[in-house]
């Protein structure tokens, strides 16, 4: 990548929401600002840069008492590598919160993650993932990526064009019924099948760009595992972050999303009675400054 005009030292010394970091890239070094939290981008001349921007991801969803939740859907992923110009002055970021769990019950969802963004005139709000479905028939929520769906065959969401992947549908006919995985920000969620929960679908690998950021070494927006019933298989989290559906030793809730990842959360598993799904992942917003 070309330099960007410099290496930015004090022009951005107002900026709070989160740490400077320095990493190398080949002969190039870059700072980077990287946002855990929501908080102010500040720089006191025109700079030129690059983003990224990952909204929370879904939460996992919960099983009634005779399937698999659904995993969460990644929390959308936009991204600006061809330089954005950026004014002097003060900007707002936005730090989505990962999704709530699904009700240990039929009766809905995981939550929608929240949005992140920051108003950079080009920059698009990533969408929030989509909760993973937990009730009979019902398809998971649309989101960023999308949720995968619960019991009884119900559908996984739709993703956003651009941002993230639909989620994989629930196993119908089975007594082991798998939920479907949560869709990430580079491939869909896998269906669940007979005694298998879907795997969540992978996210995107940005360490080259950005640095080991985030909470997941680089890697964003991965898709949450859906859960399972009575002995079957979990499905794995999706890489950036997704959490693996529940473990099927007894009644448990899907693994969470990793913080600052946008990573959807695990589907519960169960062998008898309703237990909750799991939270999703934070987002990130990341802010790559010129080389040195």
């Amino acid at each position: 990548m070309a330099v960007h005009g410099g290496y930015y030292s004090s022009g951005i010394s107002g900026s709070m929401g989160g740490p400077f970091t320095t990493y190398t890239l080949g002969a190039e070094t870059y700072r980077v600002h990287t946002f855990l939290s929501s908080g102010t981008f500040k720089t006191d001349y025109p700079i030129k840069c690059d983003v990224l921007v990952v909204a929370g991801g879904g939460g996992g969803g919960g099983d009634g008492d005779t399937t698999g939740g659904g995993g969460g859907g990644a929390g959308g992923l936009v991204v600006s590598t061809s330089t954005i110009d950026v004014p002097s002055g003060t900007y707002t970021v936005i730090v989505g919160a990962g999704g709530s769990a699904g009700p240990a019950s039929h009766t809905g969802p995981g939550g929608t993650g929240s949005n992140s963004s920051i108003n950079f005139t080009g920059v698009t709000a990533a969408i929030g993932g989509g909760g993973g479905s937990g009730q009979q028939s019902v398809a998971a929520a649309d989101g960023g990526g999308s949720g995968g769906g619960g019991n009884y065959g119900s559908a996984g969401g739709s993703g956003t064009e651009g941002q993230g992947y639909a989620g994989g549908s629930g196993y119908s006919t089975a007594v082991v019924r798998g939920g479907g995985g949560g869709g990430g920000a580079s491939e869909v969620g896998a269906n669940g099948t007979i005694s298998v929960g879907g795997d969540g679908g992978d996210g995107i690998d940005y360490s080259g760009t950005f640095g080991t950021v985030g909470g997941d070494s680089g890697w964003f927006a991965g898709g949450g595992g859906g859960g399972t019933y009575n002995g079957g298989t979990t499905g794995a989290g999706g890489s950036g972050g997704g959490g693996a559906g529940g473990a099927v030793s007894g009644q448990n809730v899907g693994v969470a999303g990793t913080a600052n990842t946008g990573g959807g959360g695990g589907g519960a598993s169960t062998t008898s009675t309703g237990v909750a799904g799991s939270t999703g992942g934070s987002g990130i917003v990341v802010v790559r400054l010129g080389a040195l």
